[in-house]
């Protein structure tokens, strides 16, 4: 399960729609309606907020936003409605090395969205998120 930090334009169309599914699958556990996945890393930031399942609606809100902007049927009908929440603190550590993993992901699966973004030094986040000072995220299983 991979719960990006970085905006969602950036991934390709395998990496957007295994986002939305994995996304519904983290929402499905932080709901208490799935045993499976229940102690998953990708996790912990999103238990750390007052309103875990709120956070991680909203999260997905802007997956569905992306989705529809290429035109994709995201079924908007398995999020709750979309409430006030607050930002979830990424360190920069994080957004680097999720960076670089992405753009590994890209260079063999996707050389030209590869080509249009390798040249970016500081990628948007996802807009849940706010960057902070700091190194990859102790919940990161770093490959």
């Amino acid at each position: 399960m991979r719960i990006w930090s970085l905006h969602p334009h950036y991934l390709d169309s395998k990496g957007l729609v295994a986002l939305w599914r994995e996304g519904l699958l983290a929402k499905a556990v932080l709901e208490g309606k799935t045993r499976g996945y229940v102690h998953h890393p990708q996790l912990v930031r999103f238990r750390a907020q007052p309103d875990p399942v709120g956070a991680i609606n909203a999260y997905l809100h802007f997956v569905l936003l992306e989705g529809r902007v290429r035109n994709y049927r995201f079924d908007e009908n398995k999020l709750l409605p979309v409430e006030r929440c607050p930002l979830i603190s990424v360190t920069n550590g994080q957004i680097c090395y999720e960076w670089k993993y992405l753009l590994a992901k890209l260079k063999a699966r996707d050389i030209s969205r590869y080509s249009l973004l390798c040249s970016i030094e500081v990628p948007d986040v996802h807009p849940l998120m706010k960057v902070v000072p700091g190194p990859v995220e102790p919940w990161e299983a770093i490959r």
